[in-house]
């Protein structure tokens, strides 16, 4: 394990350097299904592209936009960047033109680092300031000139330096350029280990975005730090590129949003459970539901090929029902907390440690503490210290002071509490918090995971309606529902087609077709019956099994939820005016 010891600094060129010399020949990165490049390799690379920067004019202190999905190359432009002195701008690659237009103007950056696939959101570089373009896919220069020869063009960084602006599109409105530096980045890297230990012989199998901060700091550099090997896929994550990718790489760490494994319980495990009557009965006892859990957990670790032994879950609340899964499976995942902002580490817990409910302990070296908390549940603000914590909103000194306060304590805009053994749990997020009606105060989430046990939502939104009420979001599964009706429909149809004793038969191609017309008519009127029955069932489900103050009102379905990178609803794109205009169904 690699301390700061070992790079004598909190900068990531210290890092570059040290990795580059101790596991030179140990394989560094590679897409699926290649033969990796080696780590002094990667080190040739960096230095290649940092030079052809510099002699394209690129200098210290400059913005670079690095626009891409992850790659090898990702990597490689991205420490070229850094150990000029420059400042790497990562925009996720699901940014739409219009926010990468927007970052691209409030960063200043005169340059751009695209991949060819993303090439159409940015159709004029120039028009937004930008005097040179690289394609990231093999690191060439596309537009703008040598001005100068590449002489010695590293740059010794210093711990408060700034290493990346990260815009975040998040769930509470308009992008933020969050300035992390050398320090927050290398801190955080080597302070991530406390919680899992990475060694030259670990693999990983990246799926999540390198521009987001969590995957690029736990996923990208603790590895490279310890002389790690990382591969990525060359298509979007799906079933059919995810699962050979890792039978193929059989990673042992890999880092997720809780939305993949809650799908994987909620479509996979459950009906393997359920569908038979016997089955279902024994899993509802918590003896057999334990047994069931440690066979699938079985089952689930030969699917991630078979060495898992890390497999973090962080950007979101997990469900706590997910989680009791996992732990119970003796599946090896691990909870991680954090902000943007913190870059993004805050506390966490590694697999053997897990206690489903709570996040865990504060990564040593940050403070946490609970601001302000409520007398009778201990529930307040977190707040948050340490040498992690951003430098600011870049440009923007007066929302920085409205986060940061004069002795540096972030604000982190979640709700939580500590118990006895300084484990963090967490509640949710105090913008999202509803006053009842008697001033009691209801939590969304608590009631959204409820709701999400339900067989036919998919997910679901809670908000708060007219005169107080609570109005429950729901995305349903289509799939389930389709499947429900079809059978309804079916025995409709069989039961049209089949004639009276005493009625004379039409003629045989009129009676082939009433009946297809038949169960067409059938199956609509089915899958309709189904979308009010489900809608009726959801809301008595969820009202069943929440306090009497968290009781929702009506239920509105939409068809998708707009989410941000880390798999978030974003919540503010989202109230009762937006769901009555628009994008609902229908209500119970």
């Amino acid at each position: 394990m690699e301390t700061i010891k070992d790079l004598g600094t909190y900068t990531l060129t210290a890092m570059l350097e040290n990795s580059v010399a101790k596991f030179a020949e140990r394989p560094a990165v590679a897409y699926v299904g290649e033969e990796p490049i080696t780590y002094a390799e990667m080190g040739r690379r960096i230095a290649r592209f940092r030079d052809l920067l510099h002699s394209a004019g690129v200098d210290k202190g400059q913005r670079v936009v690095l626009f891409g999905p992850s790659s090898p190359s990702w990597g490689i432009a991205y420490f070229s960047i850094v150990s000029l002195g420059a400042v790497a701008v990562p925009l996720l690659p699901d940014f739409s033109a219009k926010e990468a237009d927007a970052c691209i103007r409030h960063s200043g950056a005169e340059t751009l680092v695209i991949a060819t696939k993303l090439a159409d959101k940015i159709p004029d570089p120039a028009a937004l300031g930008i005097t040179r373009v690289f394609r990231l896919d093999d690191l060439e220069l596309l537009v703008g000139g040598i001005v100068r020869d590449a002489g010695e063009s590293a740059r010794t960084a210093r711990e408060e330096d700034t290493a990346s602006i990260i815009y975040t599109s998040g769930t509470t409105g308009r992008s933020k350029g969050v300035e992390l530096s050398h320090k927050n980045l290398a801190f955080t890297a080597i302070g991530g280990q406390f919680f899992q230990r990475i060694n030259k012989f670990d693999v990983g199998l990246s799926i999540l975005p390198m521009s987001h901060v969590y995957e690029f700091t736990i996923g990208f550099l603790m590895f490279f730090l310890n002389g790690a090997c990382v591969y990525y896929l060359d298509k979007p994550p799906a079933v059919t590129t995810l699962l050979p990718a890792l039978a193929k790489v059989r990673p042992t760490i890999m880092l997720s949003v809780p939305i993949i494994m809650e799908k994987i319980y909620k479509n996979k495990i459950v009906p393997t459970f359920t569908s038979k009557p016997l089955v279902a009965k024994l899993y509802g006892m918590p003896l057999f539901r334990v047994l069931f859990h440690r066979l699938a957990g079985k089952s689930l670790r030969r699917t991630f090929g078979g060495r898992i032994k890390f497999f973090g879950i962080g950007g979101a609340k997990v469900d706590p029902v997910v989680e009791r899964f996992l732990k119970e499976a003796r599946f090896p995942y691990a909870i991680g907390y954090g902000l943007t902002e913190t870059s993004p580490l805050l506390a966490g817990s590694g697999p053997s440690i897990t206690v489903p409910g709570t996040i865990g302990p504060a990564m040593p070296g940050v403070e946490l503490k609970i601001a302000d908390p409520d007398p009778a549940t201990g529930i307040g603000e977190v707040v948050a210290r340490g040498p992690n914590v951003m430098k600011g909103y870049y440009r923007d000194p007066e929302l920085t002071a409205t986060v940061i306060d004069k002795d540096g304590w972030l604000r982190t805009g979640d709700l939580g509490a500590m118990d006895e053994k300084g484990r963090l749990g967490l509640k949710g997020r105090s913008k999202n918090m509803i006053l009842g009606a008697s001033g009691e105060n209801i939590y969304p989430e608590d009631i959204e995971f409820v709701l999400n046990q339900h067989p036919f939502v998919a997910e679901s939104l809670v908000v708060e309606g007219e005169h107080s009420s609570l109005v429950a979001l729901v995305q349903i599964d289509e799939e389930k529902v389709a499947r429900e009706a079809g059978l309804r429909a079916e025995r409709a149809a069989a039961h049209e087609a089949r004639p009276d004793m005493g009625q004379q038969l039409h003629a045989m191609g009129e009676a082939v077709g009433d009946a297809m017309h038949g169960a067409m008519n059938g199956m609509g009127q089915a899958l309709q019956y189904k979308r009010e029955e489900i809608m009726n069932e959801i809301k008595f489900f969820v009202n069943e099994n929440v306090n009497r103050m968290s009781r929702i009102d009506r239920v509105e379905l939409i068809d998708s939820f707009e989410k941000t990178a880390s798999q978030k609803i974003k919540r503010y794109l989202y109230s009762i005016k937006k769901s009555l205009s628009g994008g609902s169904r229908g209500n119970a």
